[in-house]
């Protein structure tokens, strides 16, 4: 990305809050959020992130720079959140480098369910505001009418595209998860191979913190199970690897679930996909998330008792 596509107020940002303006863009990425890798004139690399403020960014640089400070793999913020015009826009280290670890294989889910078990220990003494509302393709937990959360863009299209399996899959795994009354907790929501990267089977980064969710912790520990293989396009990973995730995860964790917290685990696996299938739909892409709904749905549903 050239210097001058910057956004106009990014350079004098860098300048008053890290006390040097950009001299070189390292990467650039779009998607919820705006991500800038950035080189200052000082040689510091530093990445800056901006996306809408919803109120959430706060609780969510608070609680990664708890974890970066103790020594979890995740960069360091450098700066508190600070509103630009309707964005909230921090800045931290840059950590680059690693590789995805890519593949489904239960084999591959014991070393995700590592990763997650030893993020959710990290979390669980972490005191913030919680971070609502949460994703919106985590967004199970919403008040807004009808089935799906309220996504502007995603809701003006024709909802007849959605194939009824995947709304009818959609709905009993909402319906079951409404269902629980366990307890809240700080955790990752989009616990994806893209969001990581490793060097061989040793975890080097965990990104994405603008992600954190407050949920039961069976959920957010299910839907980590369903998504921790996806890439790009995002899919769902075998239902043998679900559950190998969650067998280690509880093994890792030192604790057992319940018979309505693996109910819980396996609905939320589901979840996600559901979300993506309805993205594809809508969108006209290749139906990866359809399929492996089409394919899984009966299973995590059986065992969610949903």
């Amino acid at each position: 990305m050239p210097q001058d596509d910057l956004p106009d107020w990014l350079p004098a940002w860098c300048a008053e809050v890290l006390g040097n303006e950009p001299v070189e863009v390292v990467f650039e990425r779009r998607s919820i959020s705006a991500v800038y890798g950035l080189r200052l004139a000082d040689g510091r690399d530093v990445v800056v992130k901006a996306r809408e403020d919803d109120g959430r960014a706060a609780s969510c640089v608070t609680a990664q720079t708890r974890l970066a400070e103790r020594g979890f793999p995740c960069a360091l913020p450098i700066t508190p959140p600070v509103a630009v015009g309707a964005l909230a826009v921090h800045a931290e280290e840059s950590r680059p480098g690693g590789d995805l670890l890519r593949g489904d294989s239960p084999d591959i889910a014991v070393h995700y369910a590592a990763v997650f078990a030893r993020l959710m220990a990290e979390l669980t003494d972490v005191t913030v505001v919680p971070p609502l509302p949460n994703p919106r393709w985590a967004r199970w937990d919403h008040t807004d009418p009808g089935l799906w959360p309220a996504i502007d863009f995603l809701d003006e299209r024709d909802q007849s595209a959605v194939p009824a399996y995947v709304v009818d899959t959609a709905d009993r795994v909402r319906k079951r998860l409404l269902a629980t009354d366990l307890p809240c907790v700080l955790g990752h929501a989009d616990f994806e191979a893209q969001n990581l990267r490793w060097h061989d089977v040793d975890v080097w980064a965990v990104h994405d913190w603008d992600s954190l969710a407050w949920q039961p912790e069976a959920a957010l520990v299910g839907a980590a199970s369903g998504t921790f293989a996806s890439a790009s396009p995002p899919t769902l990973a075998p239902v043998e690897s679900s559950a190998a995730f969650l067998a280690a995860y509880q093994d890792l964790r030192g604790c057992r679930f319940t018979e309505e917290e693996l109910e819980i685990a396996w609905a939320a696996s589901l979840w996600a996909a559901a979300h993506n299938a309805r993205w594809e739909s809508l969108h006209g892409d290749a139906p990866v998330s359809c399929d492996a709904v089409r394919a899984q749905a009966a299973e995590r549903l059986r065992r969610a008792k949903a």
